[in-house]
């Protein structure tokens, strides 16, 4: 874990409120000027701190009213299982999340889809086709009840 100076930390968190920003309004909130501003950005990008710039879309507004959060077993003894689930989630755009996880499943899934039909065909023809795949369980969600991508900048 790294440790930011407080305009570096000013930086992430205005960055990741709106990276749209540009350098001379950056460097106005955190009381630098813009070349130094504009440095500490290219350096966090270098070093992967930020690893790319992003527009937030409404999934709803794209038709996608949808969120299902999937837990998903593998059969632990099928040669190559893994690398295959792991290559159909890269694949699979309807696929916005997955973690490896510890506990009753290996992994855990957030999926977005126009409706349920269209949430089991891609269970059909994308999961259920994997040999290596023991179980999956769909836990579809009700409501958005917190939904943020900024990380805390520790300090």
């Amino acid at each position: 874990m790294e440790n930011f100076d407080r305009p570096t930390r000013q930086i992430l968190e205005a960055l990741q409120q709106d990276s749209r920003q540009s350098t001379q309004a950056l460097a106005e909130q955190v009381g630098l000027s813009a070349t130094p501003v504009w440095r500490r950005i290219k350096e966090l990008e270098e070093r992967g701190v930020i690893r790319r710039h992003v527009a937030l879309v409404d999934r709803e507004k794209l038709g996608l009213s949808i969120c299902v959060l999937a837990n998903v077993s593998l059969v632990r003894h099928s040669e190559g299982a893994t690398e295959a689930f792991e290559a159909m989630v890269r694949a699979s755009p309807e696929i916005i999340e997955c973690q490896a996880i510890t506990g009753e499943a290996d992994y855990v899934m957030k999926i977005v889809a126009p409706d349920m039909k269209a949430y089991d065909q891609f269970l059909q023809a994308k999961i259920f086709k994997l040999p290596g795949v023991a179980s999956v369980r769909s836990n579809v969600v009700l409501r958005e009840v917190k939904y943020e991508t900024a990380m805390p900048v520790p300090g």
